[in-house]
């Protein structure tokens, strides 16, 4: 008799285990397979939110198929402590899994209403944008200078909104000096900026910030981040480049960034400057003139003038042997890999080809051919 019951129990122990086997594995599968959202949603997540809630919320939204199975896995992943505040882009199709990973994760918002402050060379901008969850597009809703336009009240109210998210971003070739100023008119900064950086010390990047930011905290993130680049840049150099120290090499990127607008021309205009230091060539590049003029406070807002060509300033590089003394803007990190790893090639000369990019020559005499073909597109330019 007790052989039976032994027999018994451990048949209905062993059928436990393979249902309870069966019921994990559907579970497992539930929770990683493509879920039942069919649009893409903006999900927002308050702070002091708990796991509970945000699986009876994404369930009410239709984005997960069981909210115990999203809970259970959430706590299984051991990540239901790391749930995170702000508003987070969720695609069509997107398992529980996924979900979870993008809640718990960075905690960088990924949609709503955004803030950001475009620092630029000739303006600052300020940007409101509302991302589309259906498209992944942001729409424009509010765009205006600091500068010179009144702030709209749609600005106004949507920058006092805690749930926005704020972003500021430098253009490439900005100035330190530009930057310092654009940081002062974020309003949505905090803090004094106790004096303008080193030239070329600050990345050209798009930063994500907080309300409140302090702009002296902001300001050293994006010297860590051009030093990260520039290091990395130099420890990857190519050989036999005629720049002593890094510095030099940071001072070349300047140039090269303030000299082309074309990402596919950074290494041919590299190569010009290299080529020419090698052979002892000056470098004879506006854009160093112009330095020596505004010193980065500003555009000089028209050409120069061949008086200007012959006045002394240590950045004048038609009088300077070599490289100036100091870069001539924030260059970014294409124009940084170009000056350390710059093309290949023969030339020695660059004028503008009227398309918006250039045209590069070996000989002086080719050089001139390119420069008298310029010359007419200007006069044909002027005459229309």
């Amino acid at each position: 008799m007790w052989r039976h019951f032994a027999s018994n129990a451990l048949t209905m122990l062993v059928l436990i285990v393979f249902v309870a086997g069966g019921v994990i594995l559907w579970a497992k599968n539930q929770y990683t397979q493509p879920g039942p959202l069919a649009d893409a949603i903006c999900l927002r997540v308050e702070s002091g939110s708990k796991i509970p809630s945000v699986a009876r919320q994404l369930n009410e939204e239709g984005a997960i198929s069981n909210e115990t199975i999203f809970k259970i896995g959430a706590e299984y992943s051991d990540s239901a402590r790391s749930l995170k505040a702000g508003s987070f882009l969720l695609r069509e199709g997107i398992s529980m899994a996924e979900i979870n990973a993008i809640i718990t994760g960075s905690g960088r918002s990924t949609c709503g209403t955004e803030v950001n402050f475009r620092i630029g060379i000739l303006r600052n901008q300020v940007v409101v944008s509302e991302l589309d969850p259906e498209t992944n597009r942001y729409v424009v809703r509010v765009s205006f200078d600091p500068a010179e336009d009144a702030v709209p009240t749609d600005y106004t109210e949507v920058r006092d909104d805690p749930d926005v998210r704020f972003r500021v971003t430098l253009a490439e070739g900005a100035t330190s000096w530009q930057i310092t100023e654009g940081l002062k008119a974020a309003d949505f900064l905090d803090g004094e900026v106790a004096g303008v950086p080193v030239e070329g010390t600050l990345a050209p990047d798009s930063y994500e910030v907080a309300s409140g930011t302090v702009r002296s905290a902001l300001i050293t993130q994006m010297t860590e981040a051009q030093k990260a680049i520039l290091e990395e840049a130099w420890r990857n150099r190519a050989a036999d480049l005629p720049y002593e120290t890094i510095e030099e090499a940071l001072i070349m990127a300047s140039i090269v960034e303030k000299e082309t607008g074309v990402p596919e021309e950074r290494g041919q205009v590299a190569s010009v400057f290299v080529n020419r230091l090698r052979q002892g060539i000056r470098l004879q590049t506006d854009p160093t003139v112009i330095y020596g003029i505004t010193l980065g406070q500003g555009s000089l807002g028209r050409g120069l003038r061949q008086s200007e060509l012959r006045r002394e300033t240590p950045w004048n590089t038609y009088l300077i042997d070599a490289l100036p003394p100091t870069p001539i803007a924030n260059p970014g990190k294409a124009s940084i890999e170009a000056a350390l790893n710059p093309e290949e090639t023969d030339y020695l000369f660059f004028v503008a080809d009227g398309s918006g990019g250039h045209a590069f020559a070996k000989t002086l005499a080719e050089h001139n051919e390119n420069v008298a073909k310029w010359r007419a597109i200007e006069a044909e330019r002027s005459n229309n």
